[in-house]
């Protein structure tokens, strides 16, 4: 008798989920979660996004620029000008100052007796956002150039903020018959920290886009944030009106591409200028934050030994922040007073 094949029928058992594994239900459930969160996110951004387009746009065509433009041959500058008679101060922001003819508003306002001319440079304000390589040379010649379109030729007082700090010292040294004080506002010094290490420039140029820089501007980030007041100068010395138009140039202005630049370049020129002191006979005068210094213990000695050559100069230590004129502007200006007083 034949002998029967038989074919052992296994069944399939569900496979245990490991300790360390979890179940496919929970991980699908865990990946939805995740991808509702993320449309979410988008969804929002993209809402931000044609929002902030479509206020902006609203803003551009109704909003009126203060200053006057000054056509020079790289582009458009915004230039702010008060007062009639007395000496001429030119002052220069530090970086990134969304509006600064706004900015200095406080400390113009205690400068009874002078002529100040706020200068907006390239990134700035309602100056051109787009500008050649933002080296100290260009941005040196430009201002040049923006004050000898105005009739502007001399002696002038340089008034620089921040990093232009680099400005007035280079400024200085290249057009030393017209500049006839300079006056720091918690300048910038050039120092080896920011140069590369070997002493050599910088072996590539800075990157040339600005996609990120703009990105959270793009999104209304800026643009919410400045809304709650985030953005805003410390103390009360502003009025509503400029508080609003600083919010709105900021939110235009953030991350563009002359500003983008400057700041990729702070170390090329940094390197350019170390070597640079003010003339020996030029008046300098520098205002000092206590909240740098305690931030940065070699603050003042590094201004110090900048002027050692300088025979009529002074250091003024005052309590505040880097941006000194938002809370300082009186004692500022009756400092200049005195200095300038003493220099005539």
């Amino acid at each position: 008798m034949p002998l029967r094949s038989f074919s052992r029928r296994t069944r399939s058992v569900p496979e245990e989920a490991t300790p360390d594994q979890p179940p496919p239900r929970r991980k699908r459930r865990g990946l939805r979660a995740i991808a509702a969160v993320g449309l979410t996110v988008l969804g929002l951004v993209l809402a931000s996004t044609v929002a902030n387009l479509v206020i902006e746009g609203v803003e551009r065509s109704n909003s009126t620029a203060y200053g006057e433009r000054i056509q020079i041959d790289q582009g458009s500058i915004n230039v702010s000008r008060t007062g009639e008679a007395g000496p001429t101060l030119v002052l220069l922001s530090g970086l990134g100052t969304p509006a600064p003819a706004l900015d200095f508003a406080p400390l113009i306002r205690e400068l009874h007796g002078y002529r100040t001319v706020v200068v907006e440079g390239f990134g700035y304000g309602y100056s051109d956002m787009t500008a050649r390589p933002r080296t100290i040379e260009n941005i040196t010649e430009e201002l040049h150039d923006v004050l000898a379109k105005l009739g502007i030729t001399g002696p002038y007082v340089l008034v620089g903020h921040s990093i232009a700090g680099f400005t007035t010292l280079h400024y200085a040294n290249k057009y030393p018959a017209e500049v006839s004080a300079v006056i720091g506002i918690d300048p910038t010094v050039p120092t080896a920290t920011s140069a590369p290490s070997d002493g050599s420039a910088p072996a590539e140029l800075p990157p040339s886009g600005n996609f990120w820089e703009r990105m959270p501007s793009t999104i209304g980030l800026v643009r919410w944030a400045a809304a709650v007041g985030l953005t805003d100068p410390d103390g009360d010395s502003y009025t509503t009106a400029e508080i609003d138009r600083m919010r709105m140039l900021q939110s235009w202005n953030f991350g563009n591409q002359a500003l983008t630049d400057e700041t990729n370049r702070i170390g090329e020129n940094s390197l350019k200028i170390q070597a640079l002191r003010y003339p020996d006979q030029l008046p300098v005068l520098q205002f000092l934050a206590r909240e740098t210094i305690q931030r940065r213990p070699e603050w003042q000695d590094i201004h110090e030994r900048l002027l050692l050559n300088v025979t009529h100069h002074e250091l003024v230590v005052l309590d505040g922040q880097h941006y000194l004129h938002w809370s300082q502007s009186a004692e500022m200006a009756k400092r200049i007073d005195e200095f300038l007083g003493g220099t005539q």
